[in-house]
């Protein structure tokens, strides 16, 4: 069943020309030139119910924008888009009790009041029945390790600890869709993996349909089999995150250390040289040479140790955005 559908969806934003100087300024208020900024160009695609899918991009490719539409909070210059079978900016409130948004700068918590107050307000806003709200306030709460913190005001919280908050009051009302949008921004490595941990189990248990935005890779790949990936307004790829390895990955990177000083002459011809000391050197090297070259490393030069690792994600990925520029 498809929970979220796109077609031919673009967003357009209207804005005037700024003229420097008191004469432009002058000039304005009589004449003005229109600009218009093409954020989403005629984007379509679906995600199936249940499904957890990375939405990726470079800033000001139009990410957020795809998922204020989809929201509801903007509304489209053209085409069409379905979530739960409702059209998003319509505002319907059958739909909005049904989905959910986080955008990880923006809060919705009351900043001088605990978080639990700001719960109970979404629990009258949602008509969540009590029995149901404190059923799964526990659940969250104990899944995300915050039963302390609870009566806490929220300025007095560390941003991991915001941010699970964010995540419960969202989730009060079980929300069908859920769209994230930079959710671990911001946060150390702790607090990012336990959001991640957090997001895959409640994924799995709830069946909860998941939009996720990111700038660390690590969210994508940790959490998401399928990446739409949207540049300039387009989608430039949407399939499995494996695939897009395969496509895209045709070098492998090699680390190797040398027992002895070794100069940049000796190594230049078994691949391209990304970093270089004198007793270490990380190289870029085709698939199809990697075996032949690391023998012939092995043999001619003092190897200490030698590692062979694939290019990370986020390097395959910055490359498909700067081939898209």
């Amino acid at each position: 069943m498809i929970a979220i559908s796109a077609k031919n969806l673009s967003k357009n934003y209207e804005y005037y020309k700024k003229v420097p100087g008191l004469f432009g300024a002058f000039k304005s208020l009589f004449q003005r030139e229109k600009l218009i900024t093409e954020a989403v160009k005629s984007i379509s695609f679906t995600v199936e119910q249940g499904e957890l899918v990375g939405f990726l991009g470079p800033n000001g490719s139009g990410k957020t924008s795809t998922l204020k539409m989809l929201s509801g909070i903007l509304h489209p210059s053209a085409g069409d888009a379905k979530v739960l079978d409702y059209t998003p900016w319509r505002r319907q409130e059958e739909y909005q009790k049904q989905f959910a948004i986080v955008m990880g700068q923006k809060n919705q918590l009351w900043w001088d009041l605990p978080a639990m107050e700001s719960f109970i307000l979404n629990k009258e806003i949602y008509e969540v029945p009590s029995d149901q709200f404190n059923k799964t306030l526990n659940y969250l709460a104990d899944l995300l390790d915050i039963t302390d913190i609870l009566n806490v005001p929220v300025r007095k919280l560390s941003l991991g600890q915001r941010m699970k908050c964010e995540l419960v009051a969202a989730l009060l009302h079980n929300p069908k869709v859920l769209f994230l949008d930079e959710p671990t921004i911001g946060l150390d490595v702790v607090s990012q993996q336990k959001i991640r941990e957090f997001l895959k189990k409640y994924n799995q248990e709830r069946k909860t349909t998941i939009l996720l935005t990111s700038h660390y890779m690590e969210d994508v790949v940790q959490l998401c089999k399928r990446v739409i990936i949207i540049s300039k307004g387009r989608i430039i790829y949407d399939g499995n995150i494996k695939e897009l390895i395969d496509r895209y990955a045709t070098n492998k990177i090699v680390t190797v250390t040398f027992e002895n000083d070794i100069t940049v002459d000796q190594l230049s011809m078994f691949g391209e040289i990304i970093e270089f000391d004198k007793r270490r050197v990380v190289l870029k090297i085709p698939d199809q040479k990697v075996k032949e070259n690391a023998a012939r490393i092995l043999a001619t030069l003092p190897i200490d140790d030698i590692l062979i690792n694939e290019i990370k994600v986020e390097e395959i990925v910055r490359h498909i955005f700067q081939k898209n520029r």
